[in-house]
């Protein structure tokens, strides 16, 4: 639909292929979500994430411009775009463990494996708001917090702020 309503909740579904990114906002409809806007090539999709906000970026790993890991990279490092820490699922049709690490190491926040149902989205849609991460910006990394989880290692286990162990 090329005039919803820009909403709160807006989706930018950046894909190579017209029909994936009209299949991925048909899904993304079928969810309860409203503003989706679809693009693609990674001109388009920086100029769209450039000029509004959105909630979310869905981007194909075979962009035209720039490929998904790559954009990630870019969009992370631009401390000047208003949607820098917005949540990113990448999609691919045939990653590899390293691909999926790069795109991990990239500033992705979730991943998908094409082909895909929508209740697959649903379930990366779910965690992105029931567990979101926090932002780390350092000289290597730029993206969400990449550990899914936190342990605790008890009070033993933790240093003291003198750099020595405490003793029990």
């Amino acid at each position: 639909m090329a005039n919803e309503e820009i909403t709160k909740r807006g989706v930018l579904v950046a894909d190579a292929s017209a029909h994936m990114a009209a299949l991925v906002a048909v899904m993304l409809r079928s969810l309860g979500r409203k503003d989706i806007r679809e693009v693609c090539d990674a001109s388009k999709a920086m100029f769209e994430l450039n000029h509004r906000s959105f909630d979310l970026l869905i981007i194909d790993d075979a962009l035209v411009g720039l490929d998904g890991v790559a954009f990630t990279r870019k969009l992370r490092a631009n401390s000047d775009c208003r949607n820098r820490l917005i949540p990113i699922i990448m999609m691919s049709a045939a990653p590899d463990a390293k691909r999926i690490a790069d795109a991990r190491d990239a500033g992705i926040t979730e991943f998908l494996r094409k082909p895909f149902a929508a209740n697959h989205l649903l379930t990366r849609l779910d965690n992105i708001t029931a567990h979101p991460r926090s932002f780390i910006e350092s000289a290597e990394f730029v993206g969400p917090d990449r550990r899914r989880k936190t342990v605790s290692v008890g009070k033993k286990a933790r240093r003291s702020v003198d750099g020595l162990a405490e003793a029990s």
